[in-house]
């Protein structure tokens, strides 16, 4: 394994996930804020790894592969969390969309790199745009209270939706370019 400083930042995101959970269920006034900026802060040292890997020259194996397995484990924990704090089908809907795409996908990427076409579905524009679309809304879902006078759970559902048609749009993307 290679300690670089990327490496070492994935790793930190993937600590960062147990104490987004522990403090989201601490019986503490503004655990969710709480939760939201550590996760804030998860999110940001995901982006933060992948700039310092290419500016510092420290792209790895290894590093490409934690990384969106870091990712995706923040996500899910999250939409755990989002689920059983508030339930509901809808809420429920979109949490095994966006799971079950990540599942797919990493699913797909593996086999279009064991028949060596694994560039047809490389990370394409569309699923950043999903992913920050993500990021956001478990951010404001997980933060609950309202922010700067504005309505933090609304806006996370309304997030979330568009998470979840942004996911499947990117998921039958990635099918059709890897069906070519």
């Amino acid at each position: 394994m290679d300690f670089n400083i990327p490496n070492l930042l994935t790793l930190a995101r993937i600590v960062l996930i147990p104490l987004v959970l522990i403090i989201f269920y601490l019986p503490i006034e503004h655990a969710g804020p709480l939760a939201a900026i550590l996760f804030a802060i998860a999110g940001i040292t995901d982006w933060l790894d992948g700039y310092l890997a290419r500016r510092l020259n420290q792209m790895s194996r290894f590093g490409a592969f934690l990384d969106p397995v870091a990712d995706k484990l923040m996500v899910a924990a999250a939409l755990l969390l989002i689920v059983d704090k508030f339930g509901g089908v809808w809420i429920t809907a979109a949490a095994v969309i966006i799971i079950g795409r990540e599942i797919a996908i990493s699913a797909l990427r593996e086999w279009m790199a064991e028949i060596g076409d694994r560039r047809k579905v490389a990370v394409s524009y569309l699923g950043k745009l999903k992913t920050t679309a993500q990021m956001f809304a478990l951010f404001f879902l997980l933060y609950q209270e309202p922010l700067l006078g504005l309505p933090s759970l609304q806006i996370g559902f309304v997030l979330l939706a568009i998470s979840a048609v942004l996911t499947l749009w990117s998921m039958f993307n990635y099918l059709r370019l890897a069906m070519k």
